[in-house]
């Protein structure tokens, strides 16, 4: 597969507004992955790495939509009821068997064949059967539409159509698409492999004894839901000390069997900040200042040819950066298309000041309103290391560079979790 260039992240000093970071890593992240194929109960979440064409008309015939009786539409009488006798029967995988004849009614069911000659089907609900001298015959009622409950040949697809485009993150109701067209298996993009990590000496596995001035290491909890919501093979190193002879040797053997390595903290100029020290050793590193609260400062290199992040230590910038830029690079790695999450517009019920030039998310949840749709409103605590505000929130509140002040009332983009978090 394609490698990155050497140089994919660079950028200039001066911060960078979250759409150029999102621009550049379009520009400049490929595919790295090779391919696989995969039985479709093995494909979901998968990044697809063909396009799929239907082989065949989707439906394959002419079927009911109801459960009914098929008949001519120039046999019934717009203004009065029109008695047919029933003298056949079609069934889902049970089709009549013959033509069809003018003056007489099938008794037909949904998915059925449509027998060929009659053009519509009335529902059994708006008929009436009637049996005299041992025939059963059928009232049926004015008003029927020509064509009316008949699905046509190819009306869901036509054969040739390209169904499954190539870069897709392949959801349910895709993996019953490629069914419907006959497919068994499909060409998806291996999982990226990823070596995770987190660095620290105050740092203790969640249970074990926590010595005076130590935290639990919760990101390197959260990197690695985030990372296996999206399908990647993750290596899981644990906690590295703050020794710089040891991470450089962890990275570098992280870096020979895998396709990303990401860390949680280290990455600062600070004395026993080693991680950027290792990289820059073993290859190359361009820390991001972003224009962007929560999550300001994120590092993006490489470490030979494999890609390298460095996420920044807070719990809320660091999910807040991996959404937002680590995510689509993620995507982009495997083959993906899209980068951009879907916002909707929700009407905001808090006030904010925020500085001019830089983007902020601020944390919120949905209230049904009757009158706009959907209300925001804001959690009440912001900081960027309140793990719980992340918790108890249903999304993020993105106010745009140009914004300085956020009135009661005024529309914004409202990010749920669940556009993301999967």
């Amino acid at each position: 597969m394609a490698q990155l260039s050497d140089d994919c992240f660079a950028q200039g000093g001066k911060l960078m507004r979250a759409g150029e970071a999102l621009e550049l890593l379009g520009r400049s992240v490929v595919r790295v992955t090779g391919s696989e194929t995969q039985a479709l109960d093995a494909a979901l979440g998968r990044i697809l790495a063909e396009d799929v064409a239907a082989p065949l008309d989707v439906p394959s015939h002419d079927n009911s939509a109801v459960d009914g009786y098929a008949v001519f539409f120039d046999d019934l009488d717009p203004e009065r009821d029109t008695v047919l006798p029933v003298t056949g029967r079609a069934a889902a995988g049970h089709p009549l068997g013959r033509t069809a004849n003018r003056g007489e009614a099938i008794r037909i069911f949904t998915g059925a064949a449509m027998p060929e000659g009659p053009d519509c089907v009335m529902m059994q609900e708006d008929c009436e059967l009637a049996s005299e001298r041992g025939g059963d015959r059928v009232v049926l009622r004015p008003g029927l539409a020509r064509g009316a409950n008949r699905r046509l040949r190819g009306e869901d697809i036509g054969a040739g159509e390209t169904v499954l485009h190539a870069g897709m993150r392949l959801r349910p109701q895709d993996l019953g698409q490629a069914a419907a067209v006959g497919r068994r298996e499909l060409l998806v993009s291996k999982p990226l492999r990823v070596a995770l990590f987190s660095t620290g000496d105050e740092l203790r596995e969640p249970g074990a004894p926590l010595e005076p001035g130590c935290i639990y290491d919760s990101n390197r909890t959260t990197i690695h839901g985030l990372l296996a919501g999206m399908g990647c093979a993750i290596t899981d190193l644990g906690i590295l000390k703050d020794e710089a002879a040891s991470l450089r040797a962890a990275l570098e053997a992280a870096a020979h069997d895998h396709d990303l390595v990401v860390t949680s903290g280290g990455v600062s100029v600070g004395d026993e900040d080693h991680v950027r020290g290792a990289v820059e050793a073993l290859g190359q590193l361009h820390l991001w200042r972003l224009a962007i609260k929560p999550g300001r400062p994120i590092a993006l290199g490489q470490i030979g040819a494999i890609p390298f992040v460095g996420l920044p230590g807070n719990p809320v910038a660091v999910m807040v950066t991996f959404l937002y830029i680590v995510r689509p690079m993620i995507l982009r790695l495997m083959g993906g298309t899209g980068l951009t999450p879907h916002h909707f517009r929700v009407a905001a019920d808090f006030s904010h000041k925020k500085k001019k030039d830089r983007r902020e998310w601020v944390r919120a949840s949905l209230v049904a309103d009757g009158a706009v749709g959907w209300r925001a409103v804001k959690f009440p605590r912001q900081g960027a290391g309140i793990l719980s505000s992340m918790v108890e929130s249903e999304g993020l509140v993105a106010l745009p560079e140009e914004m300085t002040r956020l009135e009661p009332g005024t529309m914004v983009d409202f990010l749920p979790f669940s556009e993301v978090a999967s």
